[in-house]
């Protein structure tokens, strides 16, 4: 399926939004808390309540069912097999055998001080699609932000 991302958003941010939510709620009630290390790490790049994060390890990070959603998510590059993490919220996945690489949990608790800053997952998703539609992936300021915020948790 072919997809023209920056046609599509319009008409798939409110399905990603309401996906982003569904999936940050399961995080959030079944997920484990941070320890004190990764409290730690989560304030050391910017996270204010670093007590709500909620980490899922899984074995892969999830997909939405929506063919378009997940066609238009895979092709803008932000899932993909080889993604270890996604951040919705203060909702952490974190691909199973990577949970204790603090360079990665630096990245994703950047992201949740991102979505902190905006408010909320409605607030965030907006601007930060727009971002990888106007940029690409790695280019996204959001994505820039997050990784020189990278850090080894020392």
């Amino acid at each position: 399926m072919s997809i023209d991302l920056a046609a599509s958003l319009p008409a798939l941010l409110p399905r990603a939004i309401a996906w982003a939510e569904g999936q940050s709620r399961s995080v959030l009630e079944a997920g484990k808390p941070l320890g004190a290390p990764d409290v730690a790490l989560a304030r050391s790049v910017g996270v204010r309540n670093p007590e709500s994060i909620r980490i899922a390890i899984v074995d892969r990070i999830p997909l939405p069912d929506d063919l378009q959603l997940r066609t238009a998510a895979i092709r803008a590059g932000l899932l993909a097999p080889e993604t270890m993490g996604l951040t919705l919220g203060y909702a952490v996945f974190i691909r199973r055998g990577h949970e204790a690489r603090p360079r990665l949990l630096s990245h994703e608790f950047r992201h949740v001080y991102q979505y902190e800053r905006a408010g909320s997952i409605a607030s965030f998703l907006p601007v930060y699609l727009q971002e990888i539609v106007t940029h690409g992936y790695a280019g996204a300021p959001s994505e820039i932000d997050a990784r020189a915020h990278e850090n080894d948790g020392r």
